[in-house]
């Protein structure tokens, strides 16, 4: 086997490749640059069942459990159940947990016939890159310096090896290209668990996951569970103590209690600006202490303590 790397000055990042296989069973990873407490209330909104754990200092991985996309190459030669490519579903997965997030998403695929990337970042648009199964280059190389600049990646060494991947290399494969990039990943603290690697199945890949000992479970359990999880992860971070406590309910009585006179003073001038503000602060202090009960009873009623 060859070696494929990029001249530098600097240490060399090396990445073996390995002889081509005549049929990739069709996979994907989601990496997000978020710790999995980070990532979890917004992977509860993909309504898909995965498997979420660490990947390394500030990043975590989504294996689906699942087969959502077409289970082949994308030449059609699928299940004809009206399943999209695994790029295509992997790609809107990547853009979902991204908008709205600090952190980008990295959805990494293979299929067979083909190997890619894609690289979703807020409302921006996607930049993503694609190898045919013999590793030949067939994306944009600019696309290339558009995910090292939004990953924050070296301008000079990490690009260097990321345009080594753009080029003809009739010794490396898809498989090994996206090996490759994920070498250069490791500059920023990406570690994939072990068994977790280009080119295996998606069974394959769960397996691995599975027996994980951080591994976490991510499935659909209706709206309400989820938007308590949200709620969950917005009350550990420093907002909590302005959701509920003492605190919380001091600054909700306030509310309250500028609220009515403010919106009673409004009505007399007869100033639909002043009333609007007046119930805005009605609202939002009665919401407060409405919300702050409920999760008292809810602590109670789980065993959880008395409440805050």
């Amino acid at each position: 086997m060859s070696e494929l790397h990029a001249e530098s000055p600097h240490t060399r990042t090396r990445w073996p490749s390995v002889e081509s296989m005549t049929a990739t069973s069709v996979g994907a990873l989601l990496l997000c640059r978020a710790d999995s407490e980070t990532v979890r209330p917004p992977a509860h909104l993909l309504r898909e069942r995965m498997l979420l754990l660490p990947a390394g200092d500030g990043w975590s991985v989504l294996v689906p459990e699942g087969k959502p996309w077409r289970d082949g190459p994308a030449d059609g030669r699928g299940t004809g159940d009206g399943a999209e490519p695994v790029d295509r579903v992997m790609g809107g997965w990547a853009t979902a947990l991204a908008v709205g997030s600090s952190w980008p998403v990295l959805a990494l695929w293979w299929d067979g016939d083909r190997s890619g990337y894609t690289l979703a970042a807020g409302f921006r648009r996607p930049v993503g890159y694609v190898w045919l199964a013999d590793g030949t280059p067939a994306g944009e190389d600019e696309a290339m310096r558009t995910f090292a600049a939004r990953l924050g990646l070296d301008p000079v060494l990490d690009v260097q090896e990321l345009e080594a991947l753009t080029r003809q290399d009739p010794e490396t494969d898809a498989d090994a290209r996206l090996r490759g990039l994920l070498a250069v990943l490791t500059r920023t603290g990406v570690a994939l668990p072990p068994g977790l690697a280009p080119g295996e199945p998606a069974d394959r890949l769960r397996t691995a996951a599975d027996v994980h000992p951080q591994v976490e479970r991510i499935e659909w359990a209706g709206w309400r569970d989820t938007v308590q999880a949200e709620f969950d992860a917005v009350e550990s971070t420093g907002l909590g103590p302005w959701m509920r406590g003492p605190r919380a309910r001091a600054v909700a009585t306030a509310q309250v209690a500028a609220g009515i006179p403010l919106a009673l003073w409004g009505a007399r001038r007869r100033s639909g600006g002043w009333i609007t503000a007046g119930l805005v602060l009605l609202a939002q202090g009665v919401l407060g202490l409405a919300y702050d009960r409920f999760r008292a009873e809810a602590e109670r009623g789980a065993g959880g303590g008395p409440a805050r």
